[in-house]
């Protein structure tokens, strides 16, 4: 890496969180569009779906789509290791550990967020996925033009779950994973509630705390923490800034994208560039959805992550009618876009 690389803010400053069926591949693709800088995060895949599955179908992705990171869960050292093993074969940058997420499939499984609740085990899971990142290379396939190499292993946590007290919870957390050679953290500054809440409750219900994360953040200047939760526009990722190292933003980046990304390369990485304009991304689109309906993809299973890319804007409604009704048919393609295009940029003009 030359001086001038390791000279700009990291990828991590800004970020997309992972969702689950939300930031697939064609996401990420979009999101591309918008910012080159902003570190962008695939969906959730279990350590055991990925040992027992088709690596090539659950890791493929573009170069494109760097800085990539892969988030993972699971509770089980061992097999956390192996899917380390074999996903760094893949090049992606980071390699993160679901300590937040309470959904039931999750609590069923013993990890995500029910793993606040043992930060010794997160320890020795982030410990074997750390030493899978030096492992001899697994022998699996990886993309053509992907480099493999060594990924950084983080953690994406809450602030603690149930009747814990986060304000002990949470830097007890943090400093017995850390300990283990975590380095950097997102947090979600807010409890889950495991019992009672649905996971969409969860996102909303339990009362921000970015106060404590500040604190746990203040007291470590040895760890990089982002904060996450609550952060709907650039406005306020940028203010945050001041006092974390980086910022996660979910929904409100997905629903417009636009919105929160567009300018994040000038605004958030410093760089000497214009802002996205949602059309611009929108076209420079075309050749990635074409080459996907050449294969075995169909326009609505790219589109669906569109819809909100004129949030706000005048037009939007009839762009995510015509999307939303046309995209599923036979042979909707580019075609259809522009339609939508064409009902969206006079309202725009006008």
């Amino acid at each position: 890496m030359d001086a001038e690389q390791s000279n700009k803010p990291p990828a991590h400053r800004l970020s997309v969180a992972p969702m689950m069926e939300w930031t697939d591949r064609h996401c990420r693709a979009f999101h591309r569009q918008f910012s080159r800088r902003a570190l962008l995060y695939t969906e959730m895949l279990t350590a055991n779906a990925l040992i027992h599955g088709d690596p090539e179908r659950w890791l493929r992705h573009a170069p494109d789509e760097y800085p990539l990171a892969l988030q993972l869960g699971g509770s089980e050292p061992e097999a956390l290791a192996r899917a380390v093993a074999i996903a760094r074969e893949f090049g992606f940058c980071e390699i993160n550990l679901n300590v937040g997420c309470p959904s039931d499939r999750v609590q069923n499984g013993a990890f995500g967020a029910c793993l606040m609740r043992e930060p010794a085990l997160v320890a020795d899971c982030v410990s074997a996925m750390i030493d899978a990142t030096s492992a001899e290379a697994a022998s699996c396939p990886h993309p053509a033009n992907v480099e493999p190499f060594r990924p950084e292993i983080t953690v994406k946590c809450r602030i603690g779950v149930d009747d814990q007290d986060p304000e002990i919870a949470l830097p007890d957390f943090v400093d017995r994973v850390s300990a283990a050679g975590v380095r950097r953290f997102a947090v979600h500054a807010r409890k889950a509630w495991l019992q009672g809440l649905s996971p969409k409750e969860n996102r909303t219900v339990p009362p921000l705390d970015y106060d404590l994360v500040r604190q746990v953040r203040a007291e470590r200047p040895h760890l990089d923490i982002s904060l996450n939760g609550g952060i709907e526009s650039l406005d306020t990722a940028e203010a945050h800034l001041a006092d974390f190292d980086g910022v996660m933003i979910g929904r409100a980046a997905y629903h417009d994208p636009a919105g929160v990304l567009a300018a994040a390369d000038r605004r958030i990485f410093g760089e000497p560039c214009k802002d996205v304009d949602p059309a611009q991304a929108v076209r420079a689109m075309y050749g990635y959805i074409e080459d996907e309906l050449a294969g075995d993809a169909r326009l609505h299973q790219i589109t669906r992550h569109m819809l909100g890319a004129f949030a706000g804007r005048p037009g939007a409604r009839r762009w995510r009618r015509i999307l939303s009704e046309g995209a599923h048919l036979p042979g909707a393609g580019v075609a259809l876009i522009e339609q939508a295009l064409a009902e969206v940029e006079p309202a725009r003009a006008a």
